[in-house]
């Protein structure tokens, strides 16, 4: 099959199943990793986004390892494939460890935190990163892409979905009074269901295109490549802002909604409500960089996300409706974010083939992947900073100063984030236009090699 023929809708559908599989994982941590380690587990919130951001530090260090192993991987399924199949089960034993809670004091449980947690992010991010790649090696056509990672992040949204809305009844269901109980038994379902959906994605996807044929291999090479990339540069500082942006909005509304709203029975159906607007919104992408190019619609939606952010310090917490609904703007504002994003990182890995005539397909993600991972850490650190400043005492009463903090994290901190993506992506220079002449220019060198 030619890189150029259209992928079919049970394609699509495997791949995207594979982000609904991942965000078991990826949104339990965003949404409540911080206030698991603070109000189930017991550290000290200073300690517990501290470990977040020196974990996901080292974590995304080993992504470009990764990416660089799986760009050389050779198997009869493929370059990486066999990677995201394989990690599956460690994956799922992994996440019941690192939300168990061992009988230790705060120390131990400290030094056990971030060996478990670790380990977890590690192996995520061997069958991760394989995964990602495969978006851009599956087609070579630029609106093909763009819908694959449609699928993809509609999946995700939908696994986010899931996890917000029955992640706190499961807890609650079996473990009752005590959660410690029930986390464990709740990541132990989520893992079954992983190995699984990580088999569907196996047997149901192709791999298309290859490095070109006379491509030195070198991990290092890789690297310069990517540093000599423009827009893949600019796309790495706007992950890092992006993911800031996002973190903070969601690990803060578990805090938000049980202290400042004092409703913690409406955690679980405002994040929801915010992964189904996600969903939404990704699924509206195909549609809206038909008319319109990939990054100047990011720049857009990023400029909205910022002022609605913002109009969460103004809300009042009796205003559970326009919160609900200022909640979902957001969501479809961002639920674009991501599958453009995506698209534009394997146009990035066509430009440096353009450019430099090498591929390193899983490396471009990886690196991507490494900036998204630093974003997450240091939003994480920053509320665990945020609620130490102000001597937050977990499952307890709030002061006034705790609930500030805690609205600031929610609504201007965002935003200042999100303009800051705005004036990023006025760097970014591939356009339709430019894609298009590169396009033309790759499919002649690979068409000139087959002669």
């Amino acid at each position: 099959m030619a890189a150029t023929d259209r992928l079919s809708l049970r394609e699509k559908i495997a791949y995207g199943a594979g982000d609904l599989g991942f965000n078991f994982y990826w949104t339990t941590i965003s949404a409540f990793g911080l206030i698991f380690f603070t109000d189930v587990f017991g550290l000290d919130p200073l300690a517990a986004g501290t470990m977040l951001l020196i974990s996901r530090v080292l974590d995304a260090f080993a992504d470009p390892i990764m990416g660089a192993v799986a760009d050389r991987t050779r198997s009869r399924w493929g370059r990486f494939r066999p990677w995201i199949f394989g990690a599956a089960a460690p994956m799922a034993v992994l996440g019941v460890l690192c939300f168990f809670t061992p009988p230790f004091d705060h120390d131990g449980k400290l030094v056990y935190a971030y060996l478990t947690y670790n380990l977890l992010m590690i192996v995520y991010s061997i069958a991760n990163i394989p995964y990602s790649a495969l978006s851009g090696v599956m087609s070579a056509d630029g609106q093909d892409r763009t819908t694959l990672n449609s699928f993809r992040f509609v999946g995700g949204f939908l696994g986010g979905t899931i996890v917000t809305y029955a992640t706190p009844l499961l807890v609650k269901s079996f473990g009752g009074a005590n959660p410690a109980q029930g986390w464990p038994i709740v990541m132990a379902i989520y893992g079954v269901a992983v190995v699984a959906i990580m088999a569907l994605v196996v047997l149901n996807t192709r791999e298309r295109i290859s490095p070109p044929p006379q491509q030195v291999s070198s991990p290092w090479r890789d690297i310069r490549d990517l540093f000599g990339n423009k827009p893949w540069l600019v796309l790495f500082a706007l992950a890092l802002v992006i993911m800031v942006t996002i973190t903070l909005r969601m690990a803060t509304s578990a805090y938000y909604m049980r202290y400042v709203v004092g409703r913690e029975d409406l955690i679980g159906p405002f994040l929801t409500s915010y992964g189904v607007a996600l969903a939404a919104g990704a699924l509206l992408t195909p549609m809206m960089t038909k008319g319109i190019d990939k990054p100047r619609l990011m720049m857009i939606l990023m400029g909205v996300v910022a002022v609605l952010s913002a109009s969460f310090f103004v809300i009042p917490p009796d205003q559970i409706g326009l919160m609900f609904g200022v909640q979902i703007l957001i969501g479809l504002c961002l639920g674009p974010k991501s599958p453009l994003a995506y698209a534009m990182y394997a146009d990035a890995a066509d430009y440096t083939e353009y450019r430099f005539g090498r591929r390193a397909t899983a490396m471009t993600y990886a690196a991507a992947t490494f900036s998204q991972k630093l974003g997450g850490a240091l939003a994480s650190y920053l509320i665990g900073a945020g609620l130490k400043a102000v001597d937050y005492v977990a499952n307890g009463p709030q002061t006034v100063e705790t609930k500030g903090i805690i609205t600031v994290l929610m609504s201007l901190a965002p935003a200042v984030a999100a303009l800051i993506s705005v004036a990023v992506l006025l760097m970014y220079k591939l356009d339709k236009a430019s894609m298009s002449a590169v396009s033309t220019e790759l499919a002649r060198r690979r068409a000139a090699l087959e002669e």
